[in-house]
């Protein structure tokens, strides 16, 4: 399965996001996936070192800098 397809089924589920070259982890709820993985995140946190530290409100993050999505379990 491609790895987009496999996003897809996720949407409108809470993720964490690790991007390249960024220490912090993204979170918030995930309203869209394009072809290029190119998410769209509303609801967002910044994560450092296990702490949410300030909201983001609504973000697109571009695929290609995106290293790993995981599913937040509830």
């Amino acid at each position: 399965m491609f790895p987009n397809k496999k996003v897809q089924k996720i949407v409108g589920s809470r993720i964490q996001v690790e991007m390249k070259g960024d220490l912090n982890l993204l979170e918030g709820t995930l309203k869209s996936v394009d072809d290029y993985m190119n998410l769209h995140l509303e609801d967002t946190m910044e994560i450092v070192k296990g702490e949410k530290v300030r909201s983001l409100g609504s973000v697109v993050l571009r695929g290609n800098n995106i290293i790993l999505i995981t599913p937040v379990e509830d």
